[in-house]
């Protein structure tokens, strides 16, 4: 809609419509294959010639709709502009009226079908012709998308956190035996316990987690993005132990092994300087460095 030379495409994944969840009108068919063709009448009516690909992604969602050419002239794009106008104002009535009255509606699958309640009319403020706003209650992102995914935080705090948790997870472990200790048992490391994410945000202060709680996934995204330190299964939060980690050789492509190489030993092992018992592997086997007469 944005001009008559635009080109679109689009591979449809979560189901919306737009003015909140797409709501099924069909059981003949599966709800994505519904949604697909209903993504497809939205470029039609949009003045499309609609094309269907699927794409070679390792995903179950991977039919895509381009656009490339329009069905009219661009003599008759006020007239068109009019017709997407009264498409998006029909779909909003009846979303409205779908989520107050929860009843059924007469639907057409054809690009000029429109979902209307039966026997109902639209209200006349909501008609809007070309040149006037598209959709007032919408509201875009901004410009520039603010990162919240933990990555910005200062690494000062990020470390705290860090050790904090680890020194939770490992006093929360018995402690070893004199005889383990005299004897170098290299079994005799201490993993430490494991604890929910609710467990191990209680021992942290209100600051702290305030700070979390204005991040995507807050602590649990912390915790993940220091991958060398924690592995969290099933909303529970463990020292890695990585004596148990498979070779890379055997669970990556030539291209990230490749990858990997590359990055061997350029940071320091958090095991080496903070771990009690030190690193779990001998230096020649862990991909961090011991130490930095050690680093890359």
């Amino acid at each position: 809609r944005s001009s008559y030379s635009c080109c679109y495409f689009v591979l449809p994944c979560c189901f919306f419509d737009f003015h909140g969840k797409y709501s099924r009108r069909q059981s003949k068919k599966t709800q994505y294959r519904e949604y697909l063709d209903f993504v497809a009448q939205v470029g039609f009516v949009c003045g499309f010639h609609v094309e269907e690909d699927c794409l070679r992604i390792p995903s179950t969602k991977r039919v895509s709709f381009i656009g490339k050419t329009r069905t009219y002239p661009p003599t008759e794009y006020a007239l068109i502009d009019k017709q997407i106008t009264q498409f998006i104002n029909d779909r909003r009535t009846c979303a409205v009226v779908m989520c107050g009255r929860g009843v059924g509606f007469n639907h057409k699958d054809h690009c000029d079908g429109v979902c209307r309640e039966a026997g109902s009319e639209r209200p006349e403020q909501e008609t809007e012709t070309a040149g006037t706003a598209w959709m007032p209650e919408f509201q875009p992102r901004e410009k520039v998308e603010q990162i919240r995914n933990c990555a910005s935080l200062p690494r000062e705090f990020v470390d705290d956190v860090v050790l904090k948790v680890a020194n939770l997870l490992l006093n929360a472990s018995p402690p070893k035996s004199c005889s383990d200790m005299q004897s170098g048992d290299r079994n005799a490391w201490n993993r430490g316990e494991s604890l929910s994410l609710k467990e191990v945000a209680e021992h942290l202060n209100k600051e702290t987690l305030k700070r979390l709680k204005s991040e995507y996934g807050g602590l649990q995204t912390l915790l993940k993005n220091n991958h060398q330190v924690f592995e969290v299964l099933n909303g529970r939060v463990h020292i890695r132990d990585w004596r148990k980690e498979k070779p890379s050789s055997e669970t990556k492509p030539e291209v990230k092994r490749r990858l990997s190489a590359e990055a061997f030993k350029t940071r320091l092992c958090w095991f080496f300087i903070h771990h009690p018992d030190g690193c779990s592997l001998p230096s020649e086997s862990c991909p961090y460095a011991h130490g930095t007469e050690d680093l890359r």
